[in-house]
C-alpha cells in the first residue's frame, strides 16, 4: 500500500478508507487499553491522532516514543476528540526507527531558539520550523512563477568570480593552493599564477553583473542563488552565506525598477496568504502569545496577518533621500540623541534605525527611497542630472529597514570609467563589464532582494539564523 500524507487525511473525505501512513511521533499517551499518538510527516503543520486498542504488544507500544518514526495502516475515522475532524484507528504499527527517548533533545515543550540552532539537524521537527521551512519553499516558488509569468529569464550566474560587485573587499577567497606551502613572487606577494584559476578569485558578493550582460540580450532576466560576504557581524539581520534575487531590466529606469520591485514585494505576500493558511496562522498566534509578556508601547500595532495583508493591499511611499533626511533631521529620536547614529545633515550613510523610524513611526507603510548621494552608493548606479546623485533606490520594511536595494545602473562608457577611476576600481578586472557599454548599450534598471530577509518578514521571526536551514555566521559553519 502506497503511503498518504498528513495533509491528504486532512483535506480530503477519507473516512472509511484504508491507509498507510509514515511519520514522526509528536506524542504518545498510554493507558490500560488504549494508546493515543500523535504523528506529523512534514506535509502539514497539523498533526494527525492513530487510535491504538486491541492487539497491540506493550513491547511494540513502548518503542513509540517521541521522536520515533513509525509507519501505521489504519482507517481513517470521525474524530471523537475536539480540534480534529479525523482520526486513524490502527490496525497495524510498525517501527522504522527507534528514538532513544532519553537522549532526544526535542521533546513536546518550549524550546529557546538559542537552544534549537544548536539542535539544527533537529529543529525542522518542530512546529515552529516546520512552519518556517514550508513558508520558505512556498516563497522560493512564488518568486520563480512572478518572474515566469512576466517574461524573465533565469539566469545561473558564477559563484565563484573575480569580481567584487560592491568593491568592499569582503570577499571569501577560493583557491586550491597549499596554505601550508604558499608559493611566493620575488616581490613576497602570493604566486596566484599557479593557482587554480592562475589569478585571485572569491565567492560571489553578487550575480548582478553577469545579470546585467545578459539582459543586454535577453531583455529580461532574473537571478536566484547563494552569495556569500565576509563580513564581521554578529548580528540578527546578518549571514555569511544567503540568498539574493536580483532582476536585470533592459530598456527600464528607475521608475519601472521601483514598479517592478513593489509589484514582486506585494505579489509575495499575497501568495503566502493564499497558500501557507495553516502556517501563517501558527505563526501569528505565536507572535501574538510572545506580545503579552512585552510592555504595551513595545507590542505590535498589527499581527502578522495583518501586516502582510497591509502590505499586499496598499501601496508604498515613495520619497527622496533629502526629503528624509529633512525628517530624520527633525525627528524627536535625533533631536534628543536617542538615535545610536545622529543624522547631521545630507550626505549621511542611513542605518537601521533610521530607515525602521521612516517605515515604522513616520509613515506606517513600506517606504521606497530614492536619489542617495553618489559617494554611498555603488560604482554603477547612474548619475543623476545633480551631479550629487545616483538613480538608486532603497524599499524599507516594518521591522527589517533594507529589504530591496537597486538602481538604474550607468549606460555610459565614459561615466561609468570616470566612476570607477573615483572609486579605485580596477578596470582591467571589469574590462568585459565595460565593453558592454561600448557594444550596444541601453537603459537598463535592477534590484536585489536578499531572499532571507523576505522570509524574515512573512514569518515575523526576529532573528536571520531562524529562516535558513544551516546558518554561516562568523566562527559558526556546523553542520
Amino acid at each position: 500500500m502506497k503511503a498518504t500524507n498528513i495533509q491528504q487525511i486532512i483535506s480530503n473525505d477519507l473516512v472509511g478508507s484504508t491507509i498507510l501512513v509514515k511519520a514522526w511521533v509528536r506524542t504518545h499517551r498510554q493507558g490500560k487499553s488504549v494508546s493515543f499518538i500523535s504523528l506529523n510527516d512534514g506535509s502539514t503543520i497539523n498533526n494527525i491522532q492513530v487510535v491504538a486498542e486491541g492487539d497491540f504488544s506493550e513491547e511494540l507500544l513502548n518503542r513509540v516514543t517521541t521522536g520515533a518514526c513509525i509507519a501505521v495502516t489504519g482507517e481513517v475515522v470521525e474524530s471523537q476528540g475536539q480540534g480534529q475532524k479525523v482520526e486513524i484507528k490502527a490496525q497495524g504499527i510498525e517501527i522504522l526507527g527507534d528514538c532513544d527517548a532519553d537522549a532526544y533533545p526535542i521533546q513536546p515543550k518550549k524550546h529557546s531558539m538559542e537552544f534549537l540552532r544548536e539542535k539544527a539537524h533537529l529543529r525542522f521537527r518542530t512546529n515552529t520550523f516546520g512552519a518556517i521551512f514550508r513558508i520558505r519553499h512556498q516563497l522560493t516558488f512564488a518568486v520563480h512563477q512572478f518572474f515566469h509569468e512576466k517574461g524573465f529569464y533565469n539566469i545561473h550566474t558564477p559563484i565563484i568570480t573575480a569580481s567584487d560587485a560592491e568593491g568592499a573587499g569582503e570577499t571569501f577567497k577560493v583557491t586550491n593552493l597549499d596554505l601550508n606551502n604558499v608559493p611566493k613572487k620575488e616581490d613576497g606577494s602570493v604566486d596566484y599564477d599557479q593557482d587554480f584559476f592562475a589569478k585571485e578569485a572569491n565567492l560571489t558578493v553578487s550575480g548582478q553583473l553577469e545579470g546585467e550582460l545578459a539582459a543586454m540580450a535577453l531583455g529580461k532576466i532574473y537571478t536566484f542563488g547563494p552569495t556569500f560576504r565576509a563580513e564581521n557581524s554578529n548580528t540578527t539581520r546578518h549571514l555569511a552565506e544567503f540568498w539574493m534575487i536580483e532582476p536585470e531590466v533592459a530598456f527600464a529606469d528607475l521608475d519601472d525598477n521601483m514598479d517592478l520591485a513593489e509589484e514582486m514585494l506585494r505579489h509575495l505576500c499575497s501568495d503566502i496568504l493564499k497558500n501557507c493558511a495553516d502556517d501563517l496562522a501558527f505563526l501569528n498566534q505565536r507572535l501574538i502569545n510572545e506580545d503579552k509578556s512585552k510592555k504595551a508601547a513595545d507590542r505590535q500595532t498589527m499581527t502578522l496577518i495583518e501586516k502582510l495583508q497591509f502590505v499586499a493591499d496598499n501601496p508604498f511611499k515613495r520619497l527622496t533621500y533629502t526629503e528624509a533626511i529633512d525628517i530624520l533631521r527633525n525627528s524627536k529620536p535625533n533631536k534628543k540623541k536617542k538615535f545610536k547614529y545622529i543624522i547631521d545633515g545630507w550626505g549621511a550613510d542611513l542605518q537601521s534605525e533610521h530607515e525602521r523610524y521612516l517605515v515604522e513611526k513616520e509613515f506606517n507603510c513600506p517606504v521606497i527611497l530614492t536619489d542617495y548621494p553618489k559617494d554611498i552608493k555603488a560604482f554603477y548606479m547612474k548619475m543623476g542630472e545633480d551631479g550629487k546623485t545616483v538613480r538608486a533606490m532603497d524599499i524599507l520594511f516594518p521591522g527589517i529597514g533594507e529589504i530591496i536595494g537597486g538602481a538604474q545602473r550607468e549606460e555610459d562608457y565614459d561615466k561609468l570609467v570616470k566612476r570607477m577611476e573615483e572609486m579605485d576600481v580596477p578596470k582591467e578586472d571589469l574590462w568585459w563589464y565595460l565593453e558592454t557599454r561600448k557594444f550596444g548599450t541601453a537603459p537598463h534598471s535592477g534590484f536585489g532582494l536578499g531572499f532571507e530577509r523576505m522570509v524574515l518578514f512573512v514569518t515575523g521571526m526576529q532573528n536571520i539564523r531562524d529562516v535558513i536551514p544551516f546558518p554561516r555566521t562568523p566562527q559558526n559553519a556546523e553542520f
